[in-house]
């Protein structure tokens, strides 16, 4: 720490750290949050983006000043440019919050392989940890649809084992367009497996009929598990009558 340091109450990254509390501050005056908000974003520290990611994770009183400091935090963010890349990927990755607002300041600050780079390594990263809330997997995953890069699909895979069905459904309506070979037998195990919810069930009859999955080793059970408008070919796979 240097003379200014010590005399100005610490290093840039330390000060921005300090108002985290502040910037989480649910109640008091609105005018205390505000202007540390503005003190971080004049900041150029990787901290700084850190503490302006934590204003994602509250909600204020009345929810029209709450919008306007969450817009108003999205610009500030964005103003760091390239320098907030890291720290808000890290974010994304270790939150369970905010993952709509991280999502939407890379979009503003990388190129489309990168974002998707990004997205990738997150959904590797939560695909073996337990949440509470599934909704930043369900998030991510539809950020991924219709994405032809080979990176998605093996991805995505691991969350057809997830906890939760929201989850799961979102993985099956990604995988079956995507025609991912080593989805199938997942696909038809979820399919026929008496423990697997009646919607999840769903979800896999329409993936396993867009994928043109063969049925082979489950004929039976598919058969058992078939409901309207899918039927069995006799090439064992599974159509939608129109």
């Amino acid at each position: 720490m240097g003379l200014f340091d010590f005399f100005t109450g610490g290093s840039g990254p330390e000060k921005a750290l300090k108002l985290k509390s502040k910037v989480t501050q649910k109640y008091g005056e609105p005018s205390t949050r505000q202007k540390a908000l503005q003190q971080l974003g004049e900041m150029k520290y990787p901290e700084a983006v850190t503490v302006l990611l934590s204003r994602f994770t509250i909600t204020v009183d009345p929810l029209t000043t709450d919008a306007d400091e969450k817009e108003h935090t999205f610009e500030l963010i964005k103003g760091f440019g390239q320098d907030a890349v890291a720290p808000v990927s890290a974010f994304l990755k270790q939150s369970e919050h905010a993952t709509s607002w991280a999502l939407r300041v890379l979009q503003e600050l990388l190129p489309e392989d990168a974002l998707l780079g990004v997205i990738v390594d997150t959904l590797q990263h939560l695909s073996s940890r337990y949440t509470r809330d599934p909704e930043k997997k369900v998030v991510l995953l539809h950020h991924v649809v219709g994405k032809q890069d080979p990176r998605v699909a093996p991805a995505v895979l691991p969350f057809l084992e997830d906890m939760s069905d929201d989850v799961k459904i979102a993985a099956i309506n990604l995988l079956g367009p995507l025609k991912y070979e080593p989805a199938r037998e997942p696909l038809l195990q979820l399919l026929t497996n008496e423990d697997t919810a009646r919607r999840v069930q769903t979800a896999a009859l329409a993936a396993l009929a867009e994928s043109g999955f063969g049925v082979q080793g489950y004929q039976e059970k598919v058969q058992s598990a078939l409901v309207e408008p899918y039927s069995l070919d006799k090439d064992g796979r599974i159509q939608r009558r129109a």
